[in-house]
């Protein structure tokens, strides 16, 4: 579990483990899939501060899904713990959760960025790709956003790009983060983004605050505000995150999605 997400939760209250907490009666229920005690409580507390009123259950694995039966199931998320789309071990998993909880949106938990992966997960139908270098807000409005109904895979929208280093220059996966920053910056074009509106909203989805976005694209401060300003006008958003969220959900209906 990343440093940044643990943190967050340093000098709250420590979560009990669900098993023995009694469930209220028919509220909407999360099940977190993870085999880390630490990476499990963590998500389940982070969740308690978003999803009020809730019920959570946790599991190591999908072999205790029969815990969850008769529960008002409304999301599922489910460690990756470094698997392939491919992988055996987790199309058994996806099976028995679609055999237990067919209408349950799942998401997939993962330690790291691969819009590969991701592209993957998309096709067969899983609805989220959260990583723990996704900054907390920005996972959190990725989470109102599955249970709206949308999708959310930051990593197809090229963020993934910003973790690469030279080792990985000639690899597969960082020709395909290439090929899926490219695929972004055509769709910022297509949404009427300028180009400096489309950098500031590439730092903006990393989490960067003005100053340091100001910083690395060698802008002042008012000019990063009156971008963004820009932005929020076009997307129709009130806030940053929620301008992380609807671009989400524009890439994810596609290049023909309407910018107004």
């Amino acid at each position: 579990m990343n440093s940044c997400w643990v943190a967050h939760l340093l000098g709250s209250t420590q979560v009990s483990d669900s098993a023995g907490i009694k469930r209220r009666r028919n509220a909407p229920t999360v099940i977190i899939i993870e085999h880390s005690t630490l990476a499990r409580t963590t998500v389940v507390k982070l969740l308690e501060r978003e999803l009020a009123g809730w019920n959570f259950i946790d599991l190591i694995s999908t072999e205790s899904l029969d815990r969850a039966l008769g529960a008002e199931v409304r999301l599922i998320a489910l460690d990756l713990a470094g698997r392939g789309v491919e992988s055996a071990s987790l199309r058994d998993d996806l099976a028995a959760i679609a055999a237990r909880f067919p209408d349950a949106p799942i998401t997939l938990l993962s330690s790291t960025d691969d819009a590969i992966i991701a592209r993957q997960a998309l096709k067969i139908g899983i609805r989220g790709f959260f990583s723990t270098s996704i900054p907390i807000d920005i996972a959190l409005a990725g989470l109102r956003l599955v249970l709206a109904g949308g999708t959310f895979f930051p990593q197809l929208l090229g963020a993934v790009t910003n973790g690469s280093n030279g080792s990985h220059e000639h690899s597969p996966s960082r020709n395909e983060a290439e090929k899926s920053l490219d695929d972004r910056t055509q769709y910022l074009a297509l949404a009427d983004f300028t180009p400096r509106e489309a950098d500031v909203l590439a730092e903006l989805q990393s989490g960067c605050s003005n100053k340091v976005i100001a910083g690395k694209l060698n802008l002042s401060g008012h000019t990063v505000k009156m971008h963004l300003q820009h932005i929020m006008r076009k997307l129709q958003a009130q806030n940053r995150t929620e301008v992380v969220a609807r671009l989400i959900q524009r890439a994810a209906e596609g290049p023909d999605a309407s910018p107004g």
